[in-house]
């Protein structure tokens, strides 16, 4: 039986918008195909695992994020975990914290550095539902979340959107501007939701990245009721 453990990576103060759903979403995905599946909880003050198979950030306030931001350089794990080419998953202030740098307190603070971005403040707050197009070539459905941000994210060179907007506000204030960040391992996003459970083949995409196999190589999934929800938000 194929095991994966996801590190879900400072909880205690990345856990304030109800983003440690992302890895219980992953875990129950994972049983339903009869691959195990554990969290790995790391608080703050605990040592970052390199060797894990896939790691979740959610969102936080600027204290929050300056905190999660300290340990991660301190630490270094994560970034190893990047260089080996293990998936990350970040949310909203856990883009901020991946990126080179981001606004808190009114200050600019340097980031981990994982991607290439930058975020400034924007005047007012993007709060609501945001859908786009995804731009990864294996992802074939509409991407779906509540984004909740005053974050204006301006990608460098080096770092794609995850998606293009259809409806919201996604990275900045730019129409038609992109939602997200990937680059090299990294998957990150403003969407919340949790955004796993609102979007079941981005998750599905994580654990075949986790497992190295490609998306089409994991069992199928029917769960029409996910679907329908999924439907409502799209409408809505």
């Amino acid at each position: 039986m194929p095991k994966i453990r996801i590190g879900l990576v400072l909880p205690d103060v990345l856990g304030t918008y109800g983003d440690n759903g992302n890895a219980l979403v992953l875990r129950q995905r994972c049983a339903l195909r009869g691959i195990e599946a554990t969290v790995v909880k790391l608080a703050l003050g605990d040592a970052v695992p390199d060797n894990l198979d896939l790691y979740c950030m959610g969102g936080g306030e600027d204290f929050a994020q300056v905190l999660a931001t300290e340990h991660l350089l301190n630490d270094g794990g994560l970034s190893r975990a990047a260089a080996n080419n293990r998936p990350i998953f970040a949310v909203c202030a856990g883009l901020q914290v991946l990126s080179k740098t981001f606004h808190a307190h009114g200050e600019i603070v340097d980031g981990v550095g994982l991607i290439d971005a930058t975020t400034a403040a924007m005047p007012s707050r993007a709060i609501g539902e945001v859908t786009s197009r995804p731009t990864l070539p294996e992802l074939t459905e509409p991407l779906t979340g509540f984004e909740n941000h005053l974050g204006a994210t301006i990608l460098g060179p080096g770092a794609q959107p995850l998606g293009t907007v259809t409806r919201g506000t996604g990275n900045n204030v730019v129409e038609h501007s992109g939602e997200g960040v990937v680059q090299g391992s990294v998957i990150a996003t403003y969407m919340h939701g949790p955004a796993l459970a609102r979007n079941p083949q981005l998750a599905d995409l994580l654990i075949a990245r986790a497992l190295d196999v490609s998306l089409a190589d994991l069992e199928p999934l029917t769960l029409p009721e996910v679907d329908r929800l999924r439907s409502e938000r799209l409408r809505g």
